[in-house]
């Protein structure tokens, strides 16, 4: 019998019930998990990583890591939960051998450019500002400490508990907490008053960005 259409499926069908149609052979089922997720494995990844094709190399990797393990998936967390830990993970496996190349290729240090800007809207110019603006909020929050930037992203920007984001990062609730305070607190609050932003529209994963990656992950766990 022939799969449903992914774009047939109800909007509200779980996690969980996508894991286990999956599991038993509906694989292209899985992009409705892609798609789904996306946004927040973009901004966990991007946590670690600061260079745009790292980040999306990762998250293809992490995607398909999950799809091989998928068998694995027990239900003890929640699946967005396992699925960030798994690109947690790769990212932090990525960003060690990026250390190890920076100390061969000493001309590779200090690419710290950040080229994620929001993508074109239908007012240009206010975009054009809107852009500019975005880019110091991000820059900034990008040069906080990687333990410091992992959870406010995850924790202001995507939006998980303080629950969640210690699941998916491995700490205990206090330590999430405290990180959390710590972030709030090198961050200058005239710098998000002058941007007009919140953190919550940082590091966007625009929906060319979201169909190139699922394109990939789709096209390569279809030959496995």
């Amino acid at each position: 019998m022939n799969a449903v259409p992914v774009v047939a499926l109800p909007a509200e069908i779980s996690d969980e019930e996508i894991v286990r149609r999956v599991v038993s052979g509906e694989r292209e089922l899985f992009e409705l998990l892609l798609r789904r997720y996306n946004q927040r494995i973009y901004r966990a990844v991007r946590a670690v990583l600061r260079n745009q094709d790292d980040t999306e190399d990762v998250m293809q990797q992490a995607y398909v890591s999950a799809y091989r393990s998928l068998h694995q998936f027990e239900g003890r967390s929640g699946f967005a939960t396992w699925l960030t830990k798994i690109a947690l993970r790769e990212a932090a496996a990525r960003s060690r051998k990026t250390v190890a190349l920076l100390h061969v290729v000493p001309e590779l240090r200090g690419d710290n450019t950040m080229n994620d800007f929001p993508e074109p809207g239908p007012d240009p110019e206010a975009r054009a500002v809107a852009a500019d603006l975005m880019q110091h909020v991000e820059a900034e929050v990008a040069a906080l400490p990687e333990a410091y930037r992992s959870v406010l992203l995850l924790r202001e920007v995507e939006g998980l508990s303080t629950e969640e984001t210690a699941a998916c990062l491995e700490l205990s609730t206090d330590v999430v907490k405290t990180r959390l305070h710590r972030a709030r607190a090198m961050l200058r609050d005239a710098l998000y008053r002058r941007a007009g932003v919140g953190l919550h529209s940082i590091f966007e994963f625009g929906a060319q960005r979201c169909d190139r990656v699922v394109a990939r992950v789709m096209d390569e766990i279809r030959t496995l």
